[in-house]
Formats: C-alpha cells, sequence, structure tokens
C-alpha cells in the first residue's frame, strides 16, 4: 500500500509541482486548496502526511492545523507548513 500525502495548498502551479513530484516518489497524492474541503477529506482518509499552506481559502492553514491536532484520529499526522 502507498503512503498518501495531502497537499493544501492554494497556488495550483506550486500544488501541481509537488503533487507531480510526490507521485513520482510513489506517494497516493491527494490535493485542495480550501482548508474546510481539506478538513473533510482528512475525515474522509486520514493521510500518512500533510503539506499546509498558511494563507488558503475559508479556513487558514494555522487553524485548520490546530482542528487536526484536536482530533484523535490525525493529531499524530506530520504536518509540514
Amino acid at each position: 500500500m502507498k503512503s498518501s500525502i495531502l497537499i493544501v495548498e492554494d497556488d495550483a502551479a506550486l500544488a501541481e509541482l509537488l503533487e507531480w513530484n510526490f507521485r513520482a516518489e510513489g506517494y497516493d497524492v491527494r490535493r485542495t486548496g480550501d482548508g474546510e474541503e481539506a478538513l473533510l477529506m482528512v475525515r474522509e482518509q486520514v493521510p500518512d502526511a500533510i503539506i499546509l499552506d498558511w494563507m488558503i481559502d475559508h479556513i487558514p492553514g494555522i487553524e485548520v492545523c490546530r482542528q487536526l491536532r484536536k482530533r484523535e484520529e490525525s493529531k499524530r499526522v506530520p504536518i509540514i507548513m
């Protein structure tokens, strides 16, 4: 089973570059540029790691991080901001 990464980045070019590189290394990649959607995506499937931008749509990255740390299922997922 592949390791999974969630990329939360609203800059489409940067998100595409990150996705391409992680896929090339064998990761299963999901991505969004929206904080609310990111929280929903983590509820549906907890990734092995998250790349999280600070300034994203609807909910800032720092608040997404806070909410993820409060949840038992996602509090230990590595987050790179």
